[in-house]
């Protein structure tokens, strides 16, 4: 067994260290991260310029990129052999219902499911890391659930999301499917010393479908929140209407 951990809140984050203590003894790990918080850069891959790779005093290797790049890099080339799992996380804070699109942790995960390999990102409800050895305790157990009883397809893509509490690895685990949220705060707006306008991306709206099944209810009802994703975004319902409409051209 090869796992490759990734996050998105940098090599020095304390979920990275978590959940890759959490998976000694699982097989051989590989770790590459980013090296600055990379938080919100969903799918984003670096172009316009190249990446280097260093290694950290504690083995972990690091990438002046986004969370795809550490994957996309690792599995392109980076690597000895490919990995047979990839994990992201341990997340300061939820990944869940809209949050998923934006989503750095989501993306590095989403990245190896892309390749075709079992991906799984980790994330905790409330941001703080309160707990946080809890979660890791988590994590560990549903990544040996799954080596040991992997669900059908060939290959799969997770969010896991896990409440901030001291008993998070004894909490019923359900799957889910993603909450929505209402649009966004408005921006913050501020003035520069030099006198520009500057603008801050408002807060998160608050959760608006969050009823029972969703993410978002699994949580706040101290549940673990297993949510199986796929990357089609074809509208697949709606495809007969639309095939009308361009047959009317």
């Amino acid at each position: 067994m090869r796992i490759l951990i990734a996050n998105d809140d940098g090599y020095l984050a304390p979920g990275l260290a978590a959940l890759v203590k959490a998976c000694e003894g699982l097989g051989e790990l590989d770790v590459v991260a980013p090296e600055q918080n990379a938080s919100g850069t969903s799918n984003s891959l670096t172009l316009h310029r190249p990446l280097s790779v260093y290694t950290a005093a504690n083995g972990f290797r690091y990438i002046g990129g986004t969370p795809s790049d550490c994957v996309h890099v690792a599995l392109t080339g980076l690597l000895p052999q490919r990995p047979d799992l990839v994990i992201s996380g341990i997340n300061n804070g939820a990944n869940m219902g809209d949050d998923t699109l934006y989503s750095g942790t989501v993306a590095a995960a989403m990245e190896g499911f892309l390749f075709g390999i079992p991906s799984i990102a980790f994330s905790q409800g409330e941001r703080g890391w309160t707990h946080l050895d809890a979660a890791a305790r988590t994590a560990r157990s549903v990544i040996e659930q799954v080596l040991r009883t992997p669900p059908g397809p060939a290959h799969w893509l997770l969010n896991v999301n896990i409440p901030n509490r001291p008993d998070a690895d004894q909490l019923p685990r359900v799957i889910t499917h993603l909450g929505r949220r209402h649009a966004s705060e408005p921006v913050i707006r501020q003035t520069s010393p030099r006198g520009e306008t500057l603008y801050w991306i408002g807060p998160a709206g608050d959760a608006r479908e969050a009823g029972a099944g969703t993410d978002f209810h699994a949580v706040a009802n101290g549940q673990v929140s297993i949510t199986p994703l796929q990357v089609d975004l074809t509208d697949h319902a709606r495809l007969p209407a639309w095939r009308a409409w361009a047959g009317k051209e």
